[in-house]
């Protein structure tokens, strides 16, 4: 099976996955040279009528719902289009910070429409590859060759649109989707040609099942490990411990800090000294030996002696990663679903819903009007009328046309009070006023009569 890169990116009309849409698609496909095979992919994704977007991203991206009605697909045609003729078998799927903003939002976006959330990313030879913690590595270990950006205040930023104004990279549109995806060919290009060797180990890290032969509790040791939630001081980079099990992954220890102080301290914070790593999120981890080469434990601010020594008290207190995995286990990674659109992870279907699944996505208008599926999984028959109503309007009955009103008008109400206020903000601001009255006319729409 021949693989292939497909670079992505989304522009949506807010942060979460759960409650907002997804607005536009770009993408294009690469061999695993990085060279393009294949024109790049520009879609817009109509928003719709149930759904006020965030005035704050609209006036970034500058997509506005009415142009998602005038040149979009609905949610059941994109998510057609992209299962057969994107995320092909053999594709890796990249993007940037994608494990945990885009491919949130396809996996919603699936789950609306009856397609699984899953088998995109790993069915058939597939699998998905995150360059933003690739970028944090690199600049932490391998930072020769390439310029790293800083903020006005002298901080340390990983941002795409400032990785390409450091490296003289094109990139006139940033946040715009198809803009973004090009800039972030043109990063992937600089890395690998740069740091070849730490590149193509971390393309290989995107499997779960190598991330965890190094990473695991039948086997403990020490492993660099660059993430987000560590502190860009030290470039967002430390050397980890794995303590305790959690369902998709581990809790590790962040070795840069001795256990027993922060035990004496009584406002001493575990999080993120503690924190959990997802086998099949692509983190970016490393064995010890690549802190030997070109100094890096100075490029990290650490040394191997205050490793030792913190892992020695760390053994000392082995009731500890109990304790951590307890309060782990505690605290939901999810917030209760509001309505069944935001229930994607309360459960798997089964085989019967999955194969009625498939036979909604199926269906046209006509037979959606007379299709009464014998759902096993009690979300799936709101999740329908749902999908009718999004995209077979005409399917709908009329007690079902009652039921979305009602459903469509409370997800109107619950955000027009912070849309008004953020629309008045905006204006008060210079906000784009073209914009704005877009947005204005969006609210007034979705009214009833």
């Amino acid at each position: 099976m021949e693989q292939s890169f497909f670079f992505y990116d989304l522009e949506t009309s807010g942060l979460s996955p759960r409650e907002d849409r997804l607005m536009q698609f770009a993408g294009w496909r690469t061999n695993l040279e990085l060279e393009p095979i294949s024109d790049p992919v520009n879609i817009l994704v109509k928003l719709s009528e149930d759904t006020l977007p965030s005035p704050q991203a609209i006036m970034v991206t500058k997509i506005t719902p009415q142009s998602t009605l005038m040149d979009g697909l609905t949610e059941a045609e994109f998510c057609k289009y992209v299962d057969e003729e994107i995320f092909t078998p053999g594709t890796i799927a990249v993007g940037y910070n994608s494990v945990r903003f885009d491919d949130e939002f396809m996996r919603h976006t699936f789950w609306r429409n009856f397609y699984d959330p899953y088998e995109w990313q790993w069915k058939d030879g597939r699998s998905r590859w995150d360059l933003l913690d690739v970028v944090r590595m690199t600049r932490a270990l391998r930072p020769e060759g390439i310029n790293w950006p800083v903020t006005p205040e002298g901080k340390a930023t990983n941002r795409l649109e400032l990785m390409t104004k450091e490296n003289s990279i094109s990139h006139e549109h940033a946040h715009d989707a198809l803009s973004d995806v090009e800039a972030l060919i043109s990063v992937t290009r600089l890395i690998r040609e740069k740091q070849p060797q730490l590149y193509n180990y971390l393309l290989k890290m995107r499997d779960k099942r190598a991330v965890q032969q190094l990473v695991n509790l039948d086997r403990p040791v020490p492993f660099v490990y660059s993430c987000g939630k560590y502190s860009s001081e030290f470039n967002k980079t430390s050397v980890a411990f794995p303590i305790a099990p959690t369902q998709s992954g581990v809790l590790v220890f962040d070795l840069r800090y001795n256990l027993e102080e922060l035990l004496a301290d009584k406002d001493a914070k575990f999080y993120p000294v503690v924190k959990e790593l997802k086998y099949n999120h692509c983190p970016a981890v490393a064995p010890l030996g690549v802190l030997a080469q070109g100094d890096g434990w100075s490029k990290i601010k650490l040394d191997q002696a205050t490793v030792e020594q913190n892992l020695a008290i760390l053994q000392k207190h082995p009731d500890f990663a109990e304790r951590m995995r307890d309060e782990h286990e505690s605290r939901p990674e999810f917030p209760p679903a509001v309505d069944v659109e935001s229930a994607l992870y309360d459960g798997f279907l089964d085989q019967p819903d999955r194969t009625i699944c498939l036979a909604v996505r199926r269906a046209n208008a006509n037979k959606l009007a007379d299709f009464h599926p014998d759902f096993q999984d009690k979300r799936l028959p709101e999740l329908l009328l749902h999908y009718k109503a999004r995209n077979y309007e005409q399917s709908l009955t009329e007690s079902e046309r009652a039921e979305w009103e009602k459903y469509r008008m409370s997800r109107i109400k619950a955000r027009q009070n912070s849309y008004i206020k953020a629309i008045q903000e905006l204006a008060a601001n210079g906000g784009d006023s073209y914009v704005l009255e877009e947005l204005q006319l969006w609210y007034q729409s979705l009214m009833p009569y």
